[in-house]
């Protein structure tokens, strides 16, 4: 009886460490995150959908050269393109009632303000928004949670937690022996 709890014990322990494991995809999170303010699109045609680009956000407002931004804009139900020449390369703006695109800011773009540029596939207008790269690479800050263990990590510790269950086994089975020479 013992063995079957203890061996219970170790099962349960097994499995709150395996469901503890953090995943960099665990939490979603919204895209764009908080915008401070003076951060909204400055966009062509209001609200509407449809009609071409509008309410164009970025996000980080300022960021450093070799990092990313986020860019959403409205109205681009087919999908377009997002460009800042000689900033980072002309990339995809996903096709929905509000679209995004994940840009990466050359390391030898100029620090300073600028300008991007959001076309829809189906439309010619053209929306604009600034943004602003500071010099040098930033820190990664605030990523620290969002890193899972890898997959030698993550064996090396099931292995522990292995062995630490055998030990226990062993340990209980080898008290449960009646000792030879008493009754």
């Amino acid at each position: 009886m013992r063995v079957l709890r203890a061996l219970t014990v170790a099962a349960a322990a097994v499995v709150a460490v395996g469901l503890s494991t953090p995943f960099a995809a665990a939490n979603p999170s919204d895209p764009l995150g908080g915008s401070p303010s003076g951060q909204g699109g400055n966009g062509g045609n209001g609200g509407n959908s449809g009609n071409g680009p509008s309410n164009v956000t970025v996000n980080p407002y300022s960021v450093h050269q070799g990092s990313t931004m986020q860019v959403s804009a409205a109205g681009c139900r087919h999908g377009g393109t997002v460009w800042s020449a000689g900033n980072f390369p002309q990339t995809n703006l996903s096709a929905g009632s509000i679209g995004f695109a994940t840009v990466r800011i050359f390391n030898h773009a100029s620090p300073g303000n600028h300008t991007l540029s959001v076309k829809c596939h189906d439309n010619s207008l053209v929306a604009t928004h600034r943004f602003t790269i500071l010099r040098g690479n930033g820190a990664q800050g605030g990523i620290g949670g969002s890193f899972g263990p890898s997959t030698a990590e993550t064996a090396i510790g099931s292995g522990l937690v292995g062995a630490a269950a055998l030990g226990a086994g062993v340990h209980v089975m080898r008290r449960r022996r009646p000792l030879r020479g008493r009754a």
